[in-house]
């Protein structure tokens, strides 16, 4: 592997651990970018290339993984929840959350009550694949 595409995966990984540190936060491709040193253009597309999803999805499906540990976990609301992973509304969280997991947040949790399972189970089990 080449320099160039060693320090690109490097930029890349470092915007990467960004919105893994702050996913909770309002976080755009401008900002991501930054991180990056490379336009935001350039960003996304090299996001994608590397990672194989848009760093829009990908900050989706990790706030859903966020989300459904709490969902399991505590008794926290599913509002807060939405609020606590970086949503900004519960519908987009609520419909994001079913695209993802195949399930509403409230399925979700009654399901994983049921469940009985240990929760390093649980969260390999069922981590999100798209």
């Amino acid at each position: 592997m080449g320099s160039a595409v060693e320090e690109t995966n490097r930029r890349m990984l470092r915007a990467r651990d960004a919105m893994d540190r702050a996913y909770g936060q309002p976080l755009d491709v401008a900002a991501l970018a930054r991180i990056a040193h490379v336009s935001p253009a350039h960003f996304t597309r090299t996001f994608r290339a590397t990672f194989g999803e848009t760093p829009h999805r990908y900050l989706q499906r990790r706030r859903v993984e966020r989300a459904m540990f709490l969902l399991r976990e505590t008794g926290v609301s599913v509002t807060d929840i939405c609020f606590q992973v970086g949503f900004g509304s519960p519908g987009t969280f609520s419909r994001t959350f079913h695209d993802i997991v195949g399930v509403s947040p409230r399925a979700y949790r009654r399901q994983s009550a049921a469940s009985g399972v240990p929760t390093c189970f649980t969260m390999a089990w069922t981590r999100p694949s798209d």
